[in-house]
């Protein structure tokens, strides 16, 4: 990073801390801050993240969204703009705009975290074997046990019991009471429901 960058993103991070101290006292003058910051910053930083939070905890939903599609416009190769604005989206119920965020978001590099947010989205669409698939992918890129169960459980719904419950084995290995828990995790799927 040259001179004047590191100048760029050092201003960009005083207007993300003045902006911060006047969030209460005066939220546009804030807005105002973090979207020079954003416009300021030479790589994504964390002014687009701070802007689309601000703007959700004052209950505008739609603000957050285009605050994030604005990071994506500045830095469409920046995977943490796709997922900002795929959050954002998902905020405010636009939810297959936001699996084409999470899924631009993958297409520039592996993110267990889009990966695992679009196999919750195809869930919710009962496509099943789609999600199951995407949580094996976001388990192959460092997701966690979570992503093995959320895995495990969508191939039960799609009808491969067989696959799920080597999935569940597999999800198992990852705890000490391992069996226990898989034998629990296999009643609960076969009834239908899910183990807390």
């Amino acid at each position: 990073m040259g001179a004047l960058a590191r100048l760029r993103a050092g201003f960009a991070r005083a207007l993300v801390r003045a902006a911060h101290s006047r969030e209460r006292r005066n939220p546009p003058l804030a807005d105002r801050f973090l979207l020079l910051a954003l416009r300021t910053e030479p790589t994504m930083g964390e002014a687009a993240g701070a802007l689309v939070t601000a703007r959700r905890l004052r209950g505008d939903r739609l603000a957050a969204v285009e605050a994030a599609r604005l990071a994506t416009v500045r830095f469409p190769q920046a995977c943490d703009a796709w997922v900002l604005l795929g959050e954002a989206l998902e905020g405010a119920f636009r939810l297959k705009e936001a699996a084409d965020a999470f899924a631009r978001a993958l297409g520039l590099a592996e993110r267990a975290d889009a990966a695992l947010r679009i196999g919750l989205l195809l869930r919710r669409e009962s496509r099943h074997a789609e999600a199951a698939g995407m949580f094996a992918r976001a388990f192959a890129a460092g997701a966690g046990p979570e992503a093995l169960y959320e895995n495990a459980a969508s191939l039960w719904s799609a009808g491969d019991t067989e696959q799920a419950l080597r999935a569940l084995e597999m999800w198992g290995t990852h705890f000490a009471d391992g069996p226990a828990r898989v034998a629990e995790a296999r009643r609960e799927l076969a009834r239908g429901t899910r183990p807390a």
